[in-house]
């Protein structure tokens, strides 16, 4: 411990006053994360995104990314530096308003410091020049996420944080923007993300295509698949445009239900209400990319040829989960309770088991099929290696159908369809669902299934 008498300051101390009082600098650091209760690191604090505009490109013979992200974003507070989610990669230049940014690397952070301050409230522009071999990220429950490579190409997959692997941002659910993704490829290969594809050009032997996200997208939800895809564009009774590719290998397993496709977006509009984006589709990937399905924005991601409850249960997302996103992880089953119970009514709609069925099965048999079932409550999953667990995706559909239960199915439809038309585009949490839930069947009494089935801990007494 230093003792001297505060009669006067030493002179560096001096200086470094007089240098702050002159450059007029007041801002602090935007914080490294967001404090999620699974992810404390993931997204940062003092700005929000409100668009990506990333130029990427792929040699996929060594496994070469190099890209250039054009950040938007409008400072939430005033700034004298803020971080960025980038693991791996060698990161080139950083620029901030068209000047020159003095940055460093911690852990997955690229730590920012712009030439002049930021203030309140700004909107500024941030551009990362960045190349390297991307990372595949190992998720707490063991699964493979990030940059995927293939045979021929590459996949990227970004639930919950592994969009970090392959473009610098504020990866967190709670800060959602619009993109533009540009992808140069080898020519022959074809390179599928989300939204439009608005430009395709070919030049020199590569390919370049220019993919445009106009409706906000949690960075989780972004996706990039690179390889030798088999291409098919349609629309829907209501002229809603499908745009799918398959893996070359996957088509003649895939055509069947694939065709599926259109009558399945008109009974999930039926029930949810209006779809909330501009196209739909899917990316059907080789079986050696990933080995789980992804509900990425506009058109989910499969491991192979879907069965026709997983093409359900992942457009079910496009309403719950992508569209209405969660504030942060420990809402998943916001996500994954809905998308669950639209399989179970889309097995009642079609012949199979009414739901009511398939919740007494659960409640009776269930912890034979899924692991763990009464292990947690769905809304307090015990860690982030839990988030995607059984409790989440069963357990959160059976709070939905006691819900159902005890309003009766014209109110219940009510709750689903206002609740994904007044979040669209959103982010909300559990304690939004259950106030909006009571606020529109207020002579109910929800507090038992609150206590029992969405927070209570061990398997709930008969229903």
């Amino acid at each position: 411990m230093s003792r001297f008498a505060p009669v006067a300051l030493t002179i560096t101390s001096a200086l470094l006053v007089l240098t702050a009082c002159s450059s007029g600098v007041q801002g602090t650091p935007g914080g490294s994360g967001m404090r999620d209760p699974y992810f404390p690191k993931a997204g940062n604090g003092g700005y929000d995104v409100t668009h990506y505009a990333l130029d990427l490109a792929y040699d996929p013979d060594d496994h070469h990314l190099t890209g250039t992200a054009e950040i938007t974003a409008r400072a939430t507070q005033d700034l004298s530096g803020l971080d960025l989610d980038l693991k791996g990669m060698d990161v080139e230049r950083v620029g901030v308003e068209g000047r020159k940014a003095r940055w460093s690397r911690n852990g997955q952070e690229l730590v920012v410091r712009p030439h002049d301050e930021l203030d309140k409230g700004e909107t500024f522009q941030l551009t990362v020049r960045y190349s390297g071999t991307p990372e595949t990220i190992t998720d707490p429950d063991g699964s493979e996420e990030g940059w995927l490579p293939t045979a021929d190409g590459a996949l990227a997959l970004g639930e919950p944080t592994g969009s970090m692997a392959w473009f610098p941002g504020n990866h967190h659910p709670s800060d959602k923007a619009s993109y533009d993704i540009d992808v140069t490829v080898p020519e022959g290969l074809e390179a599928v993300s989300n939204g439009e594809l608005v430009n395709r050009t070919t030049r020199g032997g590569r390919t370049t295509f220019r993919w445009h996200t106009s409706e906000p997208m949690a960075s989780y939800l972004a996706t990039l698949a690179i390889g030798d895809y088999e291409i098919s564009r349609s629309t829907t009774d209501s002229g809603l445009p499908v745009y799918v590719a398959v893996d070359q290998e996957e088509t003649d397993d895939s055509r069947e239900v694939l065709a599926e496709l259109p009558e399945i977006m008109d009974w999930a509009e039926e029930n949810f209400g209006p779809y909330p984006f501009s196209s739909t589709g899917a990316i059907v990937a080789g079986g050696d990319a990933a080995d789980y399905a992804l509900e990425t924005q506009n058109r989910p991601v499969f491991p192979g040829a879907p069965g026709t409850e997983l093409v359900v249960h992942e457009l079910a997302h496009q309403w719950f989960g992508n569209s209405v996103t969660p504030k942060s992880w420990r809402d998943m089953w916001l996500n994954e309770g809905f998308a669950t119970y639209a399989e179970w009514l889309w097995e009642e709609d079609n012949g199979g088991d009414s739901a009511q069925e398939t919740f007494d099965d659960r409640y009776d048999h269930g912890e034979d099929d899924y692991e763990g079932l009464w292990d947690f409550p769905p809304a307090k999953p015990t860690s982030a290696a839990h988030i995607s667990d059984s409790p989440v995706y069963e357990r959160g559909a059976m709070v939905l159908h006691k819900i159902r239960q005890t309003v009766g199915d014209d109110t219940f439809y009510d709750i689903v369809q206002g609740w994904a038309a007044d979040h669209r585009h959103g982010n909300a949490d559990t304690d939004d669902f259950t106030a909006y839930v009571e606020k529109r069947a207020p002579e109910e009494d929800f507090d038992g299934i609150w206590e029992d089935w969405l927070y209570g801990d061990g398997k709930p007494d008969r229903p």
